[in-house]
């Protein structure tokens, strides 16, 4: 699979990575051994970036990769964790002593001396432009805690500003066919400061797969039940903050788009993949199958202009008004 150098970091990424949220908690339950298979059929097909972060499953997910690369230690895996969101939040708790235990916590969890890289995760909005911030994630780069440091951001402006610190390495924004504000200012100024763009939420919660119907259940445990209106966290994080049925809907046109031996959940992975100043997109799996599908999109021909701007037109008439000035 190509490789892409993450930023600042200076280490090679797969195109396509892994997000694990799924392993961890707010999908539904995956059991060990479905998420070590998960973890096997990723690297059997050439993923080499795994993404995770100390609140999924209070560290399970952390755990789990963790116990995966003691048994597979020449797997060659980039993994980037994430912390903060198991505090309130306050821009308080962003100390670095905060930093040191967090870290130290999810070291522990996955077994490694040093993070390859360390993401604030979606914290309050302030948390970007705080000197002391910074200074203290320098500081777990001085002591040997992380390799690098980056970002994960709910809004376009919180990613310009993260950009502009001269010590982040990435940034990790939810892009997808269904939110395209990032390509107007964020891509091309991550670019710019060589800093590497993580496209998380690729498939809008698995809207742009094209499988679900508007009466769709999920689990009481899916976050697509109990998040849809940010109940507990920000209601971008489900399904790009697009509503449901509207989506649904969309996501039918969305796959008429699809090239003929491709998916719409492949469709969607390899527009990302083509968006010039992304370095890799990270959609989640629940199972070894969903994994080959999703890194079998890096191997896809480019998509054609026809489809490109087709696309364009969709998100411009069904989602622009509900998503674009928000995020």
């Amino acid at each position: 699979m190509e490789q892409r150098v993450c930023g600042r970091t200076g280490r090679e990424v797969s195109v396509v990575g892994l997000g694990t949220w799924q392993l961890g908690a707010g999908w539904g339950d995956v059991s060990e051994a479905e998420a070590l298979a998960v973890l096997e059929a990723a690297v059997e097909s050439g993923v080499t970036f795994f993404d995770t972060a100390d609140a999924y499953g209070d560290g399970r997910s952390e755990q789990l990769i963790g116990r995966f690369l003691r048994d597979r230690p020449d797997a060659g895996i980039f993994v980037a964790t994430k912390m903060g969101r198991r505090v309130p939040q306050v821009a308080e708790n962003y100390t670095l002593d905060n930093f040191r235990a967090w870290t130290d916590r999810s070291r522990a969890n996955l077994g490694m001396d040093t993070l390859d890289l360390v993401q604030l995760h979606c914290p309050p909005s302030s948390v970007y432009a705080t000197d002391a911030v910074f200074d203290a994630l320098d500081t777990l780069v001085d002591e040997g805690r992380v390799a690098a440091y980056g970002v994960s951001v709910e809004t376009c402006e919180e990613a310009l500003t993260a950009i502009a610190r001269p010590g982040t390495a990435s940034v990790q924004i939810i892009l997808n066919p269904f939110r395209l504000k990032p390509l107007e200012k964020v891509v091309p100024a991550a670019a710019e400061a060589g800093v590497g763009i993580i496209a998380r939420v690729p498939l809008a919660s698995g809207l742009l797969s094209g499988r679900y119907g508007k009466d769709t259940l999920f689990a009481d445990d899916d976050h697509r039940t109990y998040n849809r209106h940010g109940e507990m966290f920000d209601q971008g994080e489900t399904f790009s903050g697009v509503d449901f049925e509207e989506g649904v809907e969309a996501a039918a046109e969305f796959g008429k788009l699809t090239p003929e031996g491709a998916t719409a959940a492949q469709t969607a992975l390899r527009w990302i993949v083509q968006q010039p100043g992304v370095t890799s997109v990270i959609p989640g799996a629940r199972s070894p199958r969903q994994v080959e599908a999703n890194a079998a999109a890096a191997a896809l021909p480019p998509l054609e202009q026809s489809a490109l701007d087709a696309i364009g037109e969709l998100y411009d008439r069904r989602i622009r008004a509900q998503v674009h000035h928000r995020w």
